[in-house]
C-alpha cells in the first residue's frame, strides 16, 4: 500500500525523541512515500522547510494557524510569504477559523489573518490547508470571497451540504482519525457525497490517532486504519482507496513529485 499523509505535523515536539528513526526508516518502511508537515506559526512553518529539506519525500506548508495568530501582522506574514516561495513548500496551511476555545484569539481577528493568508495564497500560486473548527458558516462565507483560491478542508466536519458546496467549487476534502470512531455519525453522510477524486487522507500527527490507536501519539503508520474504513464506506478495495487518495494528493498539491 502506497500512502500520502497530507496533513502531519512533524515538528511538533512529541517527536522530538525520535522523529529522525520515524522519518529516515519507519514511515518509508510502511509504504509512506509522501507527507506534508503543516505550520502553525511562522516558527514551526520554518522547521517543516527545515525537515523538507533534510527528506526527499517529505514537502511543507506554511501558514498561522487560528489558535496562534494572536500577535500576528505584516512581519509575521511576510516570513510566510518568503516560507512559500521555497521550492518544497507546497501550500499555504494550517491556516482558518477556530471558534472552539474561548481563549483563542477574538473571532474577528482570526477571520482577518485568514483574509490575509488566503490572499496571500492567491498571490503565490499554492493551495491553501484549512482549519475550520465550529465556524462552518463563517469559514465558508469567507472562502467564497477568494474564488481564484482551493485547497483542502482539514478534517472536515461540516455538513454534507457544505461539502457539496466546496466540492463544486474544487475543494478537497481531509478525513483523518475521527472517522473510525464511534461517534462517527456525520462522517459517512460527508463521504457518500464526495467523489472519489476529492478525497485526501490525512494523519493530524501526532494528533487524532485512529481506532485501535486512539489516545496514543499519531504518525503516518496509522493511515491504512483510515484508507480501510473509507474503502468500506465508498465500495472499493484498500489498495485501491490508498492509490486513488495517493493520486489526489498529487494533484491537490503539483509541486510534489515522487
Amino acid at each position: 500500500m502506497t500512502l500520502f499523509d497530507t496533513h502531519a505535523h512533524y515538528t511538533d515536539n512529541a517527536f522530538n525523541r525520535d522523529r529522525t528513526e520515524l522519518l529516515e526508516q519507519l514511515l518509508p518502511a510502511a509504504g509512506v512515500a509522501a507527507a506534508v508537515t503543516a505550520g502553525v506559526d511562522v516558527e514551526s512553518s520554518r522547521a517543516s522547510v527545515a525537515l523538507a529539506e533534510a527528506y526527499g519525500y517529505i514537502y511543507a506548508a506554511a501558514g498561522i494557524h487560528p489558535e496562534d495568530c494572536a500577535g500576528a501582522g505584516g512581519r509575521e506574514l511576510e516570513e510566510i510569504r518568503a516560507l512559500c516561495r521555497h521550492p518544497k513548500a507546497v501550500a499555504v496551511g494550517e491556516i482558518g477559523l477556530d471558534y472552539y476555545w474561548a481563549e483563542n484569539p477574538p473571532k474577528e481577528f482570526q477571520r482577518e489573518i485568514f483574509r490575509r493568508q488566503l490572499a496571500l495564497a492567491r498571490e503565490v500560486g499554492l493551495p491553501v490547508i484549512v482549519h475550520d473548527r465550529e465556524a462552518h458558516g463563517d469559514s465558508l462565507a469567507i472562502v467564497k470571497e477568494y474564488p481564484e483560491v482551493t485547497g483542502v478542508f482539514h478534517c472536515f466536519s461540516g455538513s454534507p451540504e457544505m461539502a457539496e458546496e466546496l466540492l463544486k467549487r474544487g475543494w478537497y476534502l481531509g478525513f483523518d482519525g475521527p472517522i473510525t470512531y464511534k461517534n462517527a455519525k456525520r462522517a459517512p453522510e460527508v463521504a457518500a457525497v464526495t467523489p472519489l477524486d476529492r478525497i485526501v487522507i490525512e494523519t493530524d500527527a501526532p494528533y487524532l490517532s485512529p481506532v485501535p490507536n486512539r489516545g496514543k501519539r499519531n504518525d503516518s503508520r496509522n493511515l491504512p486504519y483510515i484508507v480501510e474504513k473509507l474503502a468500506e464506506w465508498k465500495g472499493v478495495t484498500p489498495e485501491e482507496m490508498s492509490e486513488i487518495t495517493f493520486e489526489n494528493g498529487l494533484r491537490l498539491f503539483p509541486k510534489v513529485r515522487v
